[in-house]
């Protein structure tokens, strides 16, 4: 009886404890989602092999609710600006980034309270959580004795011992007020002394490397104001200069092959002339040489397809490209930029230089976007519309050819009778990667090229 008993006492025992451990699991479920709401928005893959960009606007700011696909901010990276949109219904509980700062992609822009129905039902334990959260890590967050807050937001720690940053909160000092004489700028006891008074002033001597420093700021301050001299200035490269730096430094991995003409443009300037009317109805306000140069380049390009090509050394094999997207370098600014005109090859001289227009345009309003640069695969520079006559242009990996034109100028030119005329002259500076482009193929290109425009009735076949 007594066995009987004891079993069942501790059956009773068991079931009660079960049951209080599945009510206590089902609360802690329970309260789970509620603390699962705030999500961080990371920044996408936006093409192109962009790994950074520079936040550039916020059109929102901390305690905004959002819908999706609202603009939340906009991003320049070193080929075009982009507007980040939400994806999230929410409201913005942290911004991570500020303006003119650098983002990196897969890395939280800022981070959302989003808005769901589980959610609200415990929105005020959630709210007196977050304040009691808040305050804790305002509390935490506030700079101790001997830590000051730099512009931007990062704190700078004055060296001291222990027992000197308790003398300094027994005295409610800041540190970072204090003259520090010991060796790399440690506050010494005798620092919190003399600064307090209670010892004269000039007993602690400075450190060799504190003395040093100090010399070495006051010379640099009375010869720069005794000479006038303004200060340096260090600018971390971003945006278009950083883009220069690495497209440059795989540029000078390339043997470049250099080849120079001269042009005779006195028949297309008046063949030029004789389309500008049709240009203006068409939509062109002004025909340039540019789109001229372009399809000329185009048609080059189909008899010299290699021209056309790039080149993968993983592999040691030439991709020979179908379509002829031409990169314009375009000076805006924001600095240079290089987008492209697709499908040259099937496009008439009107209708490029359209397109050159409106790359132009977006360029100089800055709202180019990465498609607008992406599978180039030839490039031409105008450097002549700025100065200059020849020039040495950097190949733009992975292409493999690239033209520069100068200034086009009237200069004396001997016709076929050995008379002396005016002649309209334009020089062009190619630059070719010799390790897929010889010299004679180079210079067949450039006399195809150069045949069109010497005779720009010929594009009449094209």
């Amino acid at each position: 009886m007594a066995t009987h008993l004891l079993r069942n006492g501790a059956s009773s025992w068991l079931l009660k404890n079960y049951l209080s451990r599945h009510q206590t699991l089902k609360r802690c479920l329970h309260v789970t989602p509620s603390l699962d709401k705030t999500v961080s928005f990371n920044l996408s893959d936006i093409g192109e092999g962009i790994r950074e960009v520079t936040v550039k606007e916020w059109f929102v700011k901390v305690g905004d609710t959002v819908e999706q696909f609202d603009n939340l901010c906009e991003v320049q990276s070193d080929k075009a600006s982009v507007t980040i949109t939400s994806r999230y219904d929410g409201k913005i509980t942290k911004i991570h980034h500020s303006i003119d700062e650098i983002a990196l992609v897969g890395k939280p822009l800022l981070d959302f309270d989003v808005l769901d129905e589980e959610g609200d039902e415990n929105s005020t334990e959630s709210s007196s959580s977050s304040s009691d959260s808040s305050s804790s890590e305002a509390e935490a967050a506030k700079p101790s004795a001997g830590e000051a807050v730099s512009i931007n937001g990062g704190r700078v720690i004055t060296p001291a011992t222990p027992a000197v940053r308790r003398l300094a909160k027994e005295h409610q000092l800041d540190l970072a007020n204090v003259p520090p004489t010991g060796k790399n700028g440690r506050v010494l006891k005798g620092d919190i002394l003399e600064y307090l008074g209670q010892v004269p002033p000039g007993t602690n001597i400075p450190h060799p490397t504190i003395a040093a420093k100090q010399q070495s700021q006051v010379a640099r301050t009375t010869a720069g104001t005794a000479a006038g001299i303004p200060a340096d200035r260090v600018e971390v490269l971003k945006g278009v200069r950083k883009a220069m730096l690495k497209a440059m430094t795989e540029s000078l991995k390339i043997p470049h092959f250099a080849y120079s003409d001269e042009i005779d443009m006195s028949n297309l300037v008046q063949f030029r002339a004789q389309l500008q009317a049709m240009a203006k109805e068409s939509g062109v306000p002004k025909l340039t040489f540019m789109p001229f140069c372009i399809k000329a380049a185009s048609i080059a390009l189909t008899k010299y397809p290699i021209v056309n090509s790039s080149l993968d050394l993983a592999s040691e094999s030439l991709v020979y490209k179908g379509a002829h997207n031409i990169s314009v370098a375009i000076d805006t600014p924001q600095g240079l930029v290089v987008p492209n005109i697709k499908n040259c090859q099937s496009k008439n001289i009107i209708e490029i230089a359209k397109d050159l227009n409106a790359l132009v345009e977006r360029g100089r309003t800055g709202s180019l976007t990465p498609t607008d640069f992406a599978d180039g695969t030839f490039s031409l520079s105008n450097i002549g519309i700025i100065g200059g006559t020849y020039t040495h242009p950097c190949i733009m990996a992975p292409q493999v050819a690239i033209g520069a034109m100068g200034r086009t100028k009237a200069v004396p030119r001997f016709n076929d009778k050995d008379e002396v005329v005016k002649a309209q002259i334009m020089s062009v500076s190619w630059s070719a990667d010799h390790r897929v482009i010889d010299g004679v193929t180079m210079a067949s290109f450039s006399n195809v090229w150069k045949q069109y425009l010497e005779q720009p009735a010929l594009f009449l076949l094209h």
